[in-house]
C-alpha cells in the first residue's frame, strides 16, 4: 500500500486519472463514431472492486494494477475489469478441451483498444507522450506472443497509422477502415 500518500490525495488522484483517461477515450472513440462504445468504456473502473483497489494502490505515475500485483500477486481489479470490458485482449481468450484460444476481437473493439492504449500513455507519461508511444508500449510488451494475430496486426496496423500520421488524421483513417 501507499502509506507515503494520504488516503485523501489517492482517493483525488485515481478519481482524476480514471476521469482523464475516460474522457480522453470517450473523445476518441466519438471522432471515429463509436459513441456507444465511448460512452460504456471502462465504467467498472467506478465498481467497488476495482475503484477501491484504485485508490488503495494509486501512485499517479502508473496503472495501480501493476501495483496490486506486485503487494498481492494478483489484483482483483483487474481481474473483474478485464472480463467486463471488450477492449481488453484478456478478453477475448477462452479455455476449450484444455486448450487456449484466443478469438480475433472484431474490428470496432480493436479501434476501442486504440483509443485505450493511446489514451493510457497520453494519461500516464504526461508531456513525454508522443503519436508513437502506444505503438512502442505494443510491441514492447509480452502480449505480442499470446494475442490473436489478426487481432495483433490490425492493432499495429492502426497505432501504426497514428505514429505516421498524427493522432487526429491517424483516428479519421481507422474510423473509414
Amino acid at each position: 500500500m501507499s502509506d507515503d500518500i494520504s488516503l485523501v490525495k489517492r482517493f483525488i488522484g485515481h478519481l482524476t486519472t480514471i476521469n482523464k483517461h475516460k474522457f480522453l477515450v470517450t473523445k476518441m472513440c466519438f471522432q471515429m463514431g463509436l459513441y456507444r462504445q465511448g460512452i460504456q468504456h471502462d465504467l467498472s473502473k467506478y465498481s467497488p472492486v476495482e475503484f477501491f483497489a484504485g485508490v488503495k494502490y494509486w501512485q499517479g505515475n502508473r496503472s495501480p494494477i501493476d501495483r496490486e500485483k506486485e503487494v498481492l500477486g494478483y489484483s482483483l481489479g483487474w481481474l473483474h475489469h478485464k472480463g467486463r470490458n471488450k477492449h481488453h485482449w484478456e478478453y477475448w481468450m477462452d479455455i476449450q478441451k484444455g486448450e487456449v484460444i484466443f478469438y480475433a476481437a472484431p474490428k470496432n473493439i480493436v479501434k476501442e483498444m486504440v483509443c485505450d492504449r493511446v489514451a493510457a500513455c497520453m494519461t500516464y507519461q504526461k508531456e513525454k507522450y508522443t503519436d508513437a508511444s502506444a505503438l512502442n508500449y505494443l510491441n514492447n510488451s509480452r502480449v505480442l506472443y499470446v494475442i490473436n494475430p489478426d487481432t495483433v496486426l490490425l492493432l499495429q496496423k492502426y497505432l501504426t497509422w497514428i505514429k505516421d500520421y498524427g493522432l487526429d488524421k491517424g483516428l479519421k483513417m481507422i474510423k473509414y477502415d
